[in-house]
């Protein structure tokens, strides 16, 4: 199946709680305004979207939501693109003051999803997140 902003959010709202999925439906839309690339999935069993950006290192995945509710910061995937260390550096410490959580090589030694009913709590922080997101995506465009 190919997911699509309608099917991927009415998923969502199926599987998530009212408050999860109106993040969820926060994130899609700044996705699909900020990214240089939504990239919507074609999982049978659940749905996913991912924000890309351009960079001289290629696409650059920056965060992937489902629609189980989870989200995935690919920390490990972005250093393995050879990304700057700074630019590495300034994304997990934005997202380990945003979300009070550590996402060091210790804590996160492999990219995986994340409920985001435990890390969004309040609509600053999703604000933060996206703010993050648009300046990460800004240094990787330069």
């Amino acid at each position: 199946m190919r997911w699509n902003r309608e099917t991927f959010l009415k998923e969502l709202r199926g599987n998530a709680t009212r408050e999860v999925a109106q993040i969820g439906e926060t994130l899609c839309e700044f996705t699909e305004s900020q990214a240089d690339t939504a990239s919507w999935g074609r999982g049978k069993e659940h749905g996913t979207l991912t924000f890309k950006v351009r960079s001289d290192f290629g696409m650059i995945s920056l965060f992937q939501i489902s629609t189980r509710g989870l989200i995935k910061f690919p920390i490990n995937s972005i250093k393995q693109k050879g990304i700057p260390r700074p630019v590495l550096q300034d994304y997990r410490l934005k997202l380990e003051s945003n979300f009070l959580k550590d996402y060091d090589e210790e804590n996160h030694p492999s990219d995986s999803f994340e409920d985001m009913s435990g890390l969004f709590n309040t609509s600053a922080q999703v604000s933060k997140f996206t703010q993050c997101i648009e300046g990460i995506a800004y240094r990787l465009r330069q």
